[in-house]
């Protein structure tokens, strides 16, 4: 059964607890169940609710009781009464929207500004899409990054060269007053070393503090930790436009995750947070684990960094910089939306000769909130 979490406080950290996960409303929650029990099993609670008699007589009186206030209402003339002019009623329908973030470079490798709806030639699984809503560019954008650690036993060996690359970026791209980040662990459980700072030396502790847990199995959840993460962390300057990235340290290898790689990868793009990924060996055709990686980071717009050394390092955690900071938002929907959890493969392009564009695959059609 797909797990969530909920933080709380321990000696040693925020650690996030696991509960039970939940597709229903916030206010609605069914423990202990899978989804096709709790499916089935919802309808028959509500319906024996409906069959008790207290419950019909309280529906029966509320019904009556509002009836005079109904009526009355019905009868009172058009046109305020005072100087103080009405509130309109709003009725707001959902619409199937899909937002995309992509980033554009010219042949050089400078970011593509000025771009039109007209410029772009954007699909959905093949069918050509016409209904841009929104296209708005972003430059220099505020930066808002978690550096995941994966603290598993087959770690163990990267644990101080993954510090070492957290540092270098909290001390010479981060920004002070305008970009925040914080630090993560995780094995089976994830735990927050440093939560939402601006000052590279917090950062750095937090990375410090990241140890390997020698008295926890040799197993490792990452869907589970990316879910919860952009979840239940991810709520810093809500509404704000950021460049929001993960860069996840880890092998890629899952072995316990209790949430699926498309609601961890559908939760990433829903806070619009691309998956950057550093693996400390070597690119191999045959790594399950290394495939995890690139499909994450391919479907939120990221990259995979492997076996970086040396001056190799720096550049790379250039790119992620460039990437983030200048974006474009856009907006459309998707022609005969259903939301039937199925992936649909983005294609995005640009006529423009010479013009690279950097967006994620493509998206999960899970309903939308």
């Amino acid at each position: 059964m797909p797990s969530v979490w909920t933080p709380f406080p321990t000696e040693t950290g925020l650690r996030l607890r696991k509960a039970s996960y939940q597709h229903l409303t916030p206010n609605v929650r069914i423990v202990g169940f899978t989804r096709n029990t709790r499916n089935a099993l919802v309808p028959r609670i509500l319906g024996s609710m409906w069959e008790h008699d207290s419950i019909q007589r309280l529906l029966q009186c509320l019904l009556v009781c509002s009836l005079p206030t109904l009526v009355g209402a019905a009868q009172v003339p058009q046109g305020p009464s005072d100087n103080t002019s009405p509130v309109p009623y709003t009725v707001r329908i959902p619409v199937n929207e899909i937002s995309l973030s992509f980033r554009a470079f010219d042949s050089s490798g400078a970011p593509l500004r000025n771009l039109l709806p007209s410029n772009l030639e954007l699909s959905d699984d093949g069918k050509r899409q016409n209904r841009i809503v929104m296209l708005e560019p972003f430059e220099n954008l505020p930066i808002r990054a978690a550096f995941l650690f994966d603290a598993s036993a087959s770690m163990m060996d990267d644990l101080g060269n993954n510090r070492s690359i957290l540092r270098t970026y909290a001390s010479r791209l981060l920004r002070k007053g305008t970009d925040k980040a914080l630090v993560l662990q995780f094995d089976t459980e994830t735990l927050v070393r440093q939560n939402w700072t601006g000052d590279d030396a917090q950062i750095a502790a937090g990375a410090a503090a990241v140890q390997i847990r020698q008295d926890h199995l040799p197993i490792t959840s990452i869907f589970d930790s990316l879910y919860t993460t952009c979840r239940d962390l991810w709520s810093v300057d809500h509404g704000e436009v950021t460049g929001n990235f993960i860069l996840l340290f880890s092998d890629g290898e899952d072995d316990d995750s209790h949430a699926y790689m498309s609601e961890a990868v559908d939760m990433c793009q829903r806070t619009r947070t691309a998956i950057y990924a550093i693996s400390n060996n070597s690119k191999s055709p045959f790594s399950t684990g290394q495939k995890t990686l690139d499909d994450l980071a391919r479907q939120t717009g990221g990259r995979v960094f492997f076996n970086p050394q040396g001056t190799q390092i720096w550049e790379d955690l250039q790119i992620i910089e460039a990437e983030q900071r200048n974006q474009y938002r856009l907006v459309y929907r998707p022609t005969d939306f259903i939301p039937d959890g199925k992936f649909h493969h983005l294609k995005l392009g640009c006529p423009i000769k010479g013009t690279r564009i950097v967006t994620r695959s493509g998206y999960y059609a899970f309903p939308r909130p």
